[in-house]
């Protein structure tokens, strides 16, 4: 959701000068079941605009209704929805209404954590029923500063219910290649929210310009590649040379991500595992075994743009400890 949050604060600076009114809808809390869960956020404009969604599209234009108030005098609301009288959802959502004016501190903190890859803390207050309420609100913890997304919010939040988010870093994938199939799954992964490296060489003149979508491109030889990975990151190996390849997988022995993936048949695999311990006779078996090859789940991927989804959907799975089945089959609630 992290990434969600990060294309609201984008557009609303970006149209800031303008000085529309903003007001912020999260969803805090659900009874039942709903498209998305607690914490999903969307940004009103005064002039109707929406930035983002909290649903499948059946709460969206309630909301706007509901947000006039708040654009007229400034005071936080509840609006409950009840799902179960219409079409769409068949649960209640209580979406927390409030005034969206973050002061430049606040902005420069949070782009200083997206940047840093660091945790969020978000504590929203309410109460389950419809009403305003100068107490509601949200607030955020950079380290140890508290930020609110207005001024109006009250300090005082006694007799309330808090509904708390954690946010990770931005999911990044590091993409080791610059091929055809390298410039489909950037830009799919990019329309995921994922933020998005470019890993190639200097011979292949690559630019931004190439890659839909692309966060970084990183021009580098495989000797001199020095890779930060964390929890938060997946990397997929798919230069088409089976020297770069080695030399890559090389270069993340040591490193540890959510996910590594490796492009190509089965034998292909071995012969890089072959080559890799013979050059290494202590790696880790840890390491070797971690690595997922061929990458991606088996759909009967053929083209570049479907062979990325499979991959996708593989990074999703293991990132997730997800067995990968048909929803059909599954007993129970999508979302566990």
């Amino acid at each position: 959701m992290i990434h969600e949050l990060k294309n609201i604060i984008q557009h609303y600076q970006k149209h800031e000068p303008i000085a529309q009114k903003a007001v912020m809808a999260t969803v805090v809390a659900l009874e039942g079941s709903s498209y998305r869960r607690p914490g999903v956020r969307m940004l009103i404009y005064g002039n109707g605009t929406m930035v983002g969604a909290v649903s499948g599209g059946c709460v969206e234009k309630e909301i706007l209704r509901q947000a006039q108030s708040v654009f007229v005098d400034g005071i936080a609301k509840i609006m409950e929805y009840d799902g179960r009288y219409r079409l769409g959802c068949e649960g209640i959502l209580y979406i927390l209404l409030e005034v969206f004016e973050p002061n430049p501190g606040f902005l420069e903190y949070f782009w200083e954590s997206i940047q840093n890859r660091s945790k969020l803390s978000i504590k929203s207050f309410y109460k389950k029923e419809h009403g305003t309420n100068s107490g509601f609100g949200s607030s955020f913890r950079f380290g140890d500063i508290e930020l609110t997304f207005n001024n109006r919010t009250a300090s005082e939040a006694d007799n309330l219910l808090c509904f708390e988010q954690q946010m990770q870093p931005c999911f990044q994938l590091v993409i080791i290649g610059a091929e055809h199939d390298a410039v489909q799954l950037c830009k799919y992964a990019a329309l995921t929210g994922w933020e998005v490296t470019i890993v190639t060489n200097p011979r292949e003149e690559k630019t931004k310009k190439d890659f839909s979508g692309i966060d970084k491109l990183l021009i580098v030889e495989p000797e001199s590649f020095r890779p930060k990975l964390d929890g938060q990151t997946a990397v997929i190996i798919m230069t088409h040379s089976f020297v770069k390849d080695l030399q890559f997988i090389k270069a993340l022995k040591d490193e540890n991500a959510a996910y590594i993936g490796l492009l190509g048949p089965f034998k292909r695999r071995e012969k890089l595992f072959d080559a890799l311990i013979e050059q290494y006779p202590d790696i880790s078996d840890t390491f070797i075994e971690s690595i997922h090859g061929p990458a991606g789940i088996d759909i009967g991927a053929e083209t570049p743009q479907e062979i990325a989804i499979a991959v996708m959907a593989e990074i999703l799975a293991v990132v997730n400890s997800k067995d990968p089945m048909l929803l059909k089959d599954k007993i129970g609630k999508i979302h566990s």
